[in-house]
């Protein structure tokens, strides 16, 4: 028996992995993002094999770790996590630098950054674990990490289906007394009327609008309107 609620008991913190590949940018969030040794110095990420990050670090052999901080917005977050960078250059208007291999990495909202050299790749299913060797590290702000919590706790983000943590239940609404407790809380005064707005089902973005205009895209992760679900504000 596999009790799926047991690994929501494991602690993550959120991280940007970026590279490059012929002569074009890449890069996506990830959690899974953690120190192997200390000496050497060595780290490991866990990459689906569905996301163009992770073929253009199998064809580098190379990437860099932007640790965001607690105070990193859902509008970088949503770029990098919910949209392909064969599709956007999701580097532009954010600030950035490029590493001693010249990969890029994200210098805005976060509190550290890592470099490394590709050592060794295990195939462990869906996805790809790159095993690095850390070249560069750098401490970029005093501020507190982002944890995964508090992204999903404060933010209220989600959790992309190809993300390593991800189970069929992240995207599935509160059920049973939770969810009955939770309306009831929320219920308006007696007389009231209702305010609705549309949340986006992927990315958790919220529009306080009536109606969502024709041609509507989200903001942080670029689905149409027929992605939104309308729910009370």
């Amino acid at each position: 028996m596999i009790d799926r609620s047991a690994f929501h008991a494991l602690s993550y913190g959120l991280y940007l992995v970026s590279t490059t590949d012929a002569d074009r940018a890449f890069g996506c969030v990830v959690n899974t993002f953690q120190q192997v040794t200390s000496t050497p110095a060595r780290v490991s990420v866990a990459l689906n094999k569905e996301n163009a990050t992770t073929q253009a670090i199998l064809n580098s052999g190379r990437y860099a770790v932007s640790v965001l901080s607690q105070s990193a917005t859902m509008d970088l977050i949503g770029v990098f996590g919910f949209r392909s960078s064969l599709e956007v250059n999701k580097f532009a208007g954010i600030e950035h630098a490029l590493d001693g291999a010249g990969v890029p990495y994200v210098t805005e909202q976060a509190v550290a950054r890592f470099s490394m050299r590709v050592i060794e790749t295990v195939d462990v299913g869906t996805h790809i674990m790159f095993i690095g060797e850390v070249e560069e590290a750098e401490a970029l702000a005093d501020e507190a990490p982002m944890t995964y919590a508090y992204y999903h706790e404060v933010l209220r983000g989600k959790t992309p289906k190809r993300a390593s943590s991800y189970t069929p239940k992240d995207e599935a609404p509160a059920e049973g007394a939770q969810a009955e407790a939770t309306a009831e809380e929320e219920q308006p005064a007696e007389g009231a009327p209702k305010k609705y707005a549309w949340q986006c089902t992927i990315c958790g973005h919220i529009e306080y609008l009536d109606e969502l205009p024709e041609g509507y895209e989200c903001p942080l992760c670029g689905m149409g309107a027929d992605m939104f679900e309308r729910i009370e504000a």
